[in-house]
């Protein structure tokens, strides 16, 4: 799934490529992929990009819609709201294939065409399909957009903000910090790491942190997200997936080497994910019951 350093990567990449440019037509492929009808996808023809933004693990492509297109809503523009969801993806195309896109069991769901005859594909692989498009006047007019926590880089989003956020908070840490109504942006992979940088247990509550901990863990999230937006600073759309994955240290290392340690890189796997540890680093050495290999093995 796309977190916050690759929505963040996409979005810079956006804002050098598609603001300014007009839109020649919006085109949804898969059913499933529009979550709004009103206002209608057609009033996007001849309008121009005007800002690309990142709200969490959203981006907001903001636009200008044409005279004709403006009578559908508020003059202040539109907003194209994107939540690629776990197998979803945008695929920059410096030139679109002529014919229009036929709908099919492809994994194309929304191509957006320029009237310069580049632009953007946005595909989701696997059966089950959950990217989401919304076209809005207002981008809080999305429920999750409107639910969401803080950024987690945000400029004034410091170790008491952090704090304040957790107080009271009974859940464990690795749920926390995927919660984005508390936080925005971070995910399976991120929380993984981050808690790996702060040699803690995901399974540790987070009542029971000390003050020590509470600040090593805002300052290993602050520089495990920093570090992975730099890392994708620059990069082409189509080459994000893979720095993702090279810059991992535990998440997707299941078996391998730790890089801190050397311990064996353990794995706990649920119904539909799974999350990676160091034993030595987070657990003080103790595996962590995985229940769906427990549950196997009776």
């Amino acid at each position: 799934m796309p977190e916050l350093p690759e929505v963040e990567a996409l979005r810079e990449f956006l804002d050098g490529n598609l603001v300014g440019k007009e839109i020649a037509r919006a085109l949804p492929v898969a059913i499933s992929v529009l979550k709004t009808y009103d206002p209608p996808l057609g009033v996007l023809d001849g309008a121009r990009v005007t800002g690309v933004a990142r709200r969490g693990k959203f981006l907001d492509i903001a636009v200008e819609p044409t005279a004709a297109g403006a009578a559908a809503g508020p003059a202040d523009g539109l907003h194209l709201v994107i939540h690629l969801a776990r197998a979803g993806w945008l695929q920059w195309r410096d030139v679109l294939p002529s014919g229009p896109p036929r709908p099919g069991k492809g994994p194309l769901a929304l191509r957006v065409a320029l009237t310069g005859g580049d632009g953007f594909d946005l595909t989701e692989a696997g059966t089950t399909k959950r990217l989401a498009v919304h076209l809005v006047h207002d981008p809080a007019d999305v429920p999750a957009v409107a639910r969401l926590g803080p950024d987690p880089l945000a400029d004034d989003f410091d170790r008491d903000a952090f704090a304040a956020l957790l107080a009271g908070e009974r859940r464990q840490v690795k749920g926390a910090l995927r919660d984005q109504s508390l936080i925005a942006g971070i995910g399976n992979a991120y929380s993984d790491e981050i808690l790996h940088a702060a040699r803690m247990s995901p399974f540790k509550p987070v009542r029971n942190l000390t003050d020590e901990e509470t600040t090593e863990l805002y300052e290993a999230m602050r520089s495990t997200l920093r570090e992975a937006v730099e890392r994708s600073h620059g990069l082409a759309a189509g080459r994000l997936k893979a720095e993702k994955k090279s810059g991992l240290r535990v998440h997707g290392r299941t078996g391998e080497p730790c890089p801190v340690c050397g311990d064996t890189i353990r794995e706990v796997s649920f119904s539909d994910s799974s999350l990676q540890y160091c034993p030595t680093c987070q657990t003080g050495g103790t595996p962590l019951a995985d229940r769906r290999l427990s549950r196997l093995l009776k």
